[in-house]
């Protein structure tokens, strides 16, 4: 499940050459999955490396074709490095696979082009579509119709030592804002004088986490307009978010590089160093910090990214993997049973148990078994969505405006209002129109 942490770094930008494709529906060797006739031919089906655990996928194969003799699955795993180009092409050509798995940021871009995907707006009853989140939703849908069916997510917390806190005199984690300052405070007062503590590791990029405080603050970044979007970084409630953000970053006395991510260097690293109380992050990073520190995993708890409402967590960013269906695919009637079956509550239980919020299905009680899995299931029901604008992939593959704006503010380069207004204008140039 480490990809996820690429996942998360979002998408390039897609050009699909839609000269060869078909009209919506594609050219269908099977018959209808209204169960008028049997299915038949080859259901080929692409899936990303580390998404499913094969023990789920060979079940979910033997199953499907024990349920349509007429049908052979052929399963392809694919690598995330070089996908991009890989299904630009096969969409565009005359016999691209029949299911895909795309990045839930990336789904628009595919969505928004005549031909490319199956409009799946009439089949998502058949797919649990009353079991999804609604943050999962709206990743898939582009102008009012379904183009993608939520295969599973995931989303941040914070992920801290539970000794430290007991140490400091912080009796239960942090469920306000004020809170989370003031736990702040007694852990400086308690570890602060060794030089390389830190009470929260808080890089200057951490765009992602950024995005709880807009939304919490009741702002976005980004606001439909029509089929495009126009940024709303510029906006009170969106600088209020930042604020919030500076304001941890300022009185946590991280150590972090104000002009970089989570990624560089890997936070999971810096908090297996044993200097850190906490960071926000995915619950496997608690692995990778534990290949430092064993003892890390009994000491390590984790609670939802705090409001600014006592009581309440901030809404989370949920990326993950949305499945879809080309429209030239020959076989989408066999596509879509196969979806319907990976839908389903049995396979979707399977996903919650691997450590994902599976994406049609509200049953977690895989990742309640987890500690930090269950913060995560729990949060998600509070997920949001980046826009759903088909030239996302220019935002998170290029020179991103939001980190600029992050480090500017941070830095003082920059005032709160320049900050937001350069990145307004920024933004708007790539999603605007």
């Amino acid at each position: 499940m480490k990809r996820w942490l690429k996942l998360a770094a979002g998408a390039a930008a897609l050009t699909l050459a839609t000269a060869g494709c078909a009209g919506s529906s594609g050219s269908d060797t099977a018959a209808s999955s209204s169960g008028t006739a049997p299915l038949s031919g080859t259901v080929t089906v692409w899936l990303m490396t580390g998404s499913a655990p094969t023990t789920l996928t060979d079940a979910l194969n033997k199953e499907f074709e024990a349920a349509h003799p007429g049908v052979k699955v052929k399963y392809e795993i694919q690598q995330w490095d070089g996908i991009q180009q890989k299904l630009t092409t096969a969409l565009a050509s005359g016999a691209p696979p029949d299911v895909i798995e795309i990045g839930n940021t990336q789904t628009a871009a595919f969505a928004s082009q005549d031909g490319v995907l199956t409009d799946l707006t009439a089949d998502k009853d058949s797919f649990n579509g009353s079991q999804w989140l609604k943050g999962l939703a709206d990743s898939g849908s582009y102008d009012g119709k379904t183009y993608g069916v939520p295969f599973y997510a995931a989303n941040r917390e914070v992920i801290y030592r539970k000794d430290m806190f007991e140490q400091a005199g912080i009796a239960k984690p942090p469920t306000s804002n004020d809170e989370w300052i003031d736990a702040i405070g007694k852990l400086k007062t308690k570890f602060g004088s060794d030089p390389d503590f830190q009470a929260l590791y808080m890089p200057g990029q951490n765009w992602y986490a950024l995005l709880s405080f807009i939304w919490d603050n009741g702002g976005d970044i980004a606001k439909a307009d029509g089929k495009n979007y126009k940024a709303s970084l510029d906006t009170p409630e969106a600088k209020a978010g930042l604020d919030f953000y500076k304001k941890l970053v300022d009185t946590s006395g991280t150590k972090a590089p104000k002009d970089a991510d989570e990624a560089k260097p890997q936070q999971a690293t810096v908090y297996g160093a044993g200097k850190v109380a906490m960071m926000i992050g995915l619950p496997w990073e608690l692995a990778t910090a534990a290949k430092t520190d064993a003892s890390l995993t009994g000491k390590t708890g984790a609670f939802a990214i705090p409001s600014k409402t006592a009581g309440q967590s901030a809404p989370v960013f949920l990326g993950g993997s949305n499945l879809a269906v080309p429209a030239n695919s020959k076989n989408v009637a066999a596509a879509k049973e196969y979806i319907k079956l990976l839908s389903s509550p049995k396979y979707q239980s399977q996903l919650a148990a691997a450590g994902v919020v599976p994406g049609t299905s509200t049953d977690l009680t895989g990742l309640d078994k987890d500690p930090l899995g269950s913060v995560m299931a729990k949060a998600s029901a509070n997920g949001k969505a980046v826009p759903a604008s088909p030239k996302w992939g220019d935002v998170e593959s290029g020179q991103n405006p939001v980190k600029d704006m992050l480090t500017a503010y941070l830095t003082g380069k920059k005032t709160l209002d320049q900050a937001t207004a350069d990145a307004n204008a920024a933004l708007n140039k790539l999603i605007g129109g």
